[in-house]
C-alpha cells in the first residue's frame, strides 16, 4: 500500500533549489538497506503499550540536532552511556522494566519559529539542521542542499551499525555497568550514589543465588531504540515497508511530530497516520483541547495501546493548568495513549549573554508537577524526553555544579537547543526514581 503525502498542510519544508536531485537522492536511498527492522518496530510497540498500563517506563533522551561533525565512536558511546547509567538508577532503584529510546541515528532535521535569519542586516535562510543545511552563516553553506539527505542515511547507518555491535558486544548489558563510566566530579554526592549502585548490581550479578527477578530478561534487556522527528517527509518515505497489511518507516523506530507541525490537517499527522510505528505527538501551550481527540482519532483510529505518546512539553508556566483538562478529556473518551514528559522546550530562555538556556531547577519542577498531576488523575505517568549529552557541556544552569549564566560560554556546544550534561542527567535519574518510588508506596 502506498502512502500519500499531502501537499496542503505541508509546513516546516525546506526550499530546495533543485527538486529533480532531491528525487534522485531519495531514489538512491530507497535502494539502500533500511535503518531499523520491522520487528525492532513491533517489539518497541510492545513496550510502550506496557508503559501505558503501568508496566515499565519509558526514558527518551539525546541531542537536540545531530550534527556531521560530532561523529566519532566516543561520541556515539557517551550519548548512549548516559541513557544506560539512567536505565540503571531508575530499573535498579524501582525494579521496573526501563525501554531507552535514544534521539540519535536520525535527529539531522530541526523546525525553525522563522523561515530567516538576520545578522548585521543579512538575510540568509536559517538553520534546519546538518541534513538539509550547514549551521555556518554565509549563503553558501545556508543554501539547502539535497546532498546533505544522503550524508545523512549513512552517518545513520554507521550510528546504527555501531550500536548494534555495542548490543552484541554486551556493551548495553548491565553486566558491562563497570564500562559506562563517564569523566564526572569524583566527589559528587550523585557519583558516588550511582557508583555504590554500580557496586551493588555488581555483587548481585556476581553471587550465584542473585534474584531471578531482578537478573530475569528485565536487567539483560540491553536494546536501545532510535527515534527522531518526522520532519521531511520525502526523506522519510524513502524508508517505506509494506508488512503482513500495514505500512512502515524504517527510519526509526518511533517517529514525533513537533509542536510546530501536530495541527490537525497538517501532512505531518497525515503521514502518521499512514504508518504502524509508535508515533510520539508533541504537546505544547498552544494545543487546542478541543481537537485532541480527533487528533488521536486520526492517528490511531482502532486505538491501540502503543500507537500514540503524548509528549508534553508545556512548560512550568502552563502544565498545572492545561495538563489536567488534557487528561481529563482523554480519559473521558477512553482514548488510549502513553502520557510522556518533556520538561526541557517549555522551559527555554535567553540568558543575560545571549545563550538560550534552561534552568535545572525549572526542569526537576516540571517533572515533578507531571508525577503529581497524573497521581492526581489517577493516571500513568509513562515516561520522560529529555534533550541531553554525555559530554560535560555547560548549557543548562543549576544542578549539583551550579551552573551560573557567566559559565555557559566555557563548554556550550549544542547546535541548536541546551541540554542536561552528564551529571545533570545522572541527578535527573535519581529524581525521577524517587518520584516512581513515591507513586509506588503511594498505590499501595
Amino acid at each position: 500500500m502506498n502512502i500519500k503525502i499531502k501537499n496542503s498542510g505541508l509546513t516546516q519544508q525546506p526550499h530546495w533549489p533543485d527538486l529533480e536531485q532531491v528525487n534522485q537522492i531519495t531514489k538512491m536511498i530507497k535502494e539502500y538497506p533500511n535503518l531499523v527492522s520491522v520487528k525492532e518496530i513491533i517489539n518497541l510497540k510492545r513496550q510502550l503499550a506496557n508503559a501505558s498500563k503501568g508496566d515499565g517506563f519509558i526514558l527518551q533522551g539525546g541531542d537536540c540536532a545531530e550534527t556531521f561533525t560530532e561523529f566519532s565512536n566516543d561520541m556515539i558511546q557517551n550519548k548512549l552511556k548516559v541513557l544506560l547509567q539512567m536505565s540503571a538508577i531508575l530499573q535498579y532503584v524501582t525494579k521496573i522494566n526501563i525501554t531507552k529510546i535514544g534521539r540519535i541515528a536520525g535527529q539531522f532535521f530541526k523546525p525553525r519559529s522563522s523561515e530567516y535569519e538576520f545578522r548585521d542586516g543579512v538575510k540568509l535562510p536559517a538553520y534546519r539542521g546538518d541534513a538539509i543545511n550547514d549551521i555556518t552563516f554565509t549563503k553558501e553553506h545556508r543554501t539547502p542542499n539535497p546532498k546533505r539527505l544522503l550524508q545523512a542515511y549513512h552517518q545513520s547507518s554507521a550510528i546504527m551499525n555501531l550500536i548494534r555491535n555495542l548490543t552484541m558486544g554486551g556493551f548495553t548489558n548491565f553486566t558491562n555497568i563497570n564500562s559506562w563510566n563517564l569523566s564526572l566530579q569524583e566527589k559528587s554526592e550523585y557519583v558516588k550514589k550511582y557508583n555504590a549502585i554500580a557496586k551493588q548490581i555488581n555483587e548481585m550479578i556476581n553471587f550465584a543465588n542473585v534474584s531471578k527477578d531482578f537478573l530475569s530478561s528485565n536487567i539483560h534487556q540491553n536494546t536501545v531504540y532510535t527515534s527522531h522527528e518526522s520532519l521531511v517527509l520525502d526523506y522519510e518515505l524513502a524508508f517505506h515497508k509494506y508488512y503482513n497489511k500495514k505500512n512502515y518507516i524504517c527510519s526509526a523506530h518511533m517517529l514525533w511530530v513537533g509542536d510546530r507541525t501536530r495541527f490537525l490537517d497538517s501532512a505531518h499527522i497525515d503521514f502518521v497516520s499512514q504508518i504502524a510505528n509508535p508515533v510520539g505527538v508533541k504537546i505544547g501551550p498552544s494545543i487546542c483541547i478541543e481537537d485532541i481527540i480527533k487528533l488521536c482519532k486520526k492517528i490511531n483510529p482502532k486505538n491501540e495501546h502503543g500507537k500514540i505518546s503524548l509528549i508534553i512539553r508545556l512548560g512550568i508556566n502552563y502544565i498545572n493548568d492545561i495538563l489536567p483538562k488534557l487528561i481529563k478529556t482523554i480519559s473521558q473518551n477512553k482514548i488510549n495513549v502513553l502520557w510522556l514528559c518533556d520538561p526541557m522546550h517549555g522551559n527555554t530562555i535567553k540568558s543575560e549573554s545571549g545563550l538560550k538556556t534552561r534552568n535545572f531547577d525549572t526542569i526537576k519542577q516540571e517533572i515533578e508537577c507531571f508525577f503529581n498531576i497524573h497521581q492526581q488523575q489517577g493516571t500513568i505517568p509513562g515516561g520522560v524526553h529529555f534533550e541531553l549529552t554525555g559530554d560535560n557541556v555547560t548549557e543548562c544552569t543549576g544542578g549539583i555544579k551550579n551552573i551560573q549564566d557567566n559559565d555557559l560560554s566555557e563548554h556550550y556546544q549544542t547546535a541548536c537547543d541546551p541540554r542536561l550534561n552528564n551529571e545533570q542527567s545522572l541527578e535527573m535519574g535519581f529524581l525521577i526514581a524517587e518520584l516512581l518510588q513515591k507513586r509506588r508506596i503511594a498505590s499501595e
